[in-house]
């Protein structure tokens, strides 16, 4: 296994990310992983671990979370911003303008991957999503499926000014319980449970603004028109990049519509589907993930 290392990546536009890595710094194959909510970086390390010889792995805790720039504007986690971050990362690993093999996202982090996909293709050989809805497919079934909107009605708690210190109170259980099974999966041992502990002891207000700068939320009633009248343009719902997505179908937050019609914004695009697992596959079935990473590493 290889070992994990750790570093401060510092952007031009005055942003730095903490990162973890794996894999010599000029090895001829590069991947770039990111996290969702209420993780951190440290979820990829198993896999940052396993993966073959002559990849460079870099996963970053995405801005707002532990160690990395945490701006107080919320207009500061839009799409755009985030987008900006993840290129100059990319800039940083592959030279300016050059793309990196491979994107891994899970999550939050897939909402990023997919909107850097659309609107800079040229900037990534292979696009992974890993149970994270494409916005275009999200926007759909947030405005028509009763389902996904019951799914999805967490969101409006997360954007409350008062969700960071609600999401704290005794020493977080909240967040523990809506990790796999109530908190009481397998998976999650005492160890893992630190490093959860360690990220959201630092705030969480920088992950919540995620949440509070993005429309992609249930409407309110049958007055809130924001999500009901919205509209994405085609740059940032169209996907040329090959694309495969890892999905976990028990997913109590992100139920299988998502995944219809997929192809019509992303025509290359492959989906593997494993029943039983949930929205935290990557902690759940690390090998099952692993494999698909490692054929498609292979075949870059």
């Amino acid at each position: 296994m290889t070992a994990i290392s750790l570093f401060d990546q510092a952007l031009p536009h005055g942003i730095t990310l903490s990162c973890r890595a794996s894999g010599a710094p000029d090895a001829p194959r590069r991947a770039i992983f990111l996290h969702g909510f209420p993780e951190a970086a440290f979820v990829w390390d198993e896999v940052l671990a396993a993966m073959p010889a002559g990849w460079r792995c870099v996963a970053p805790n995405l801005r707002g979370y532990a160690g990395s720039s945490a701006p107080t504007d919320v207009a500061a986690y839009r799409p755009k911003h985030l987008v900006a971050d993840l290129a100059a990362l990319v800039d940083a690993m592959a030279g300016p303008g050059q793309p990196i093999d491979l994107l891994v996202a899970h999550d939050w982090g897939g909402g990023v991957a997919w909107n850097f996909a659309a609107l800079l293709p040229q900037r990534v050989r292979q696009l992974v999503i890993i149970n994270s809805p494409h916005p275009g497919a999200l926007v759909r079934e947030l405005q028509a499926n009763a389902e996904q909107q019951a799914a999805s009605a967490y969101m409006r708690e997360l954007i409350h000014p008062q969700a960071a210190s609600r999401l704290a109170a005794d020493d977080f259980a909240f967040l523990f319980s809506k990790l796999g099974r109530g908190g009481q999966a397998a998976w999650l041992t005492p160890e893992l449970r630190q490093q959860y502990r360690a990220v959201w002891s630092q705030g969480l207000d920088g992950a919540l603004n995620y949440y509070r700068a993005s429309p992609l939320r249930p409407p309110e009633g049958p007055v809130d028109d924001s999500l009901r009248t919205l509209v994405l343009p085609p740059s940032v719902v169209n996907v040329q990049v090959p694309t495969t997505v890892l999905w976990g179908e028990d997913d109590h937050a992100l139920r299988p519509g998502l995944l219809d019609g997929l192809d019509t914004w992303v025509p290359d695009l492959q989906i593997h589907r494993l029943p039983g697992a949930s929205h935290w596959i990557v902690h759940e079935q690390p090998a099952w993930v692993m494999g698909h990473l490692r054929r498609l590493a292979a075949a870059l």
